[in-house]
């Protein structure tokens, strides 16, 4: 239950805006407890997808202290272009390094629908992890 509730913690922290590398916590979890395997890709896939709404939550409020003007420094300009060309859709890449917090936070300062995003935020973040998984049983 310990190693559940690491991961669950790891994988939101490292989806919000701090830095942290989730993926090295799981293969630790999973060479402790390879047999929890399903349940460790279960909450990392929650936790991570949970740490990224709140991104985007952050993003939608930030809509009171942020301006477009704001928006056209260079840190931004990719994941806005993204998001204006694929919509939510593009929340399927929320799982990259740097720009999957970034296309959170503009998701929602952009408004999108809440609930396509965090469908969208939820896949791309469980093929990561299940790809991670995978390759670790693999190697097992």
């Amino acid at each position: 239950m310990t190693a559940l509730w690491l991961m669950f913690s790891g994988a939101f922290l490292a989806a919000t805006l701090l830095p942290g590398g989730s993926e090295v916590l799981l293969v630790a979890l999973l060479t402790d407890a390879p047999e929890m395997w399903l349940s460790l890709l279960i909450v990392a896939s929650v936790g991570n997808s949970l740490g990224a709404v709140t991104s985007y939550y952050l993003g939608y409020l930030g809509r009171f202290a942020k301006t477009p003007d704001d928006f056209a420094s260079k840190k931004y300009q990719h994941g806005l272009k993204l998001i204006e060309k694929y919509g939510y859709w593009a929340l399927l890449l929320s799982w990259l390094p740097l720009i999957g917090d970034i296309l959170c936070l503009i998701a929602g300062w952009l408004k999108l629908p809440i609930v396509p995003s965090t469908i969208m935020i939820l896949i791309g973040k469980t093929i990561r992890y299940s790809l991670i998984v995978a390759a670790f049983i693999w190697a097992w």
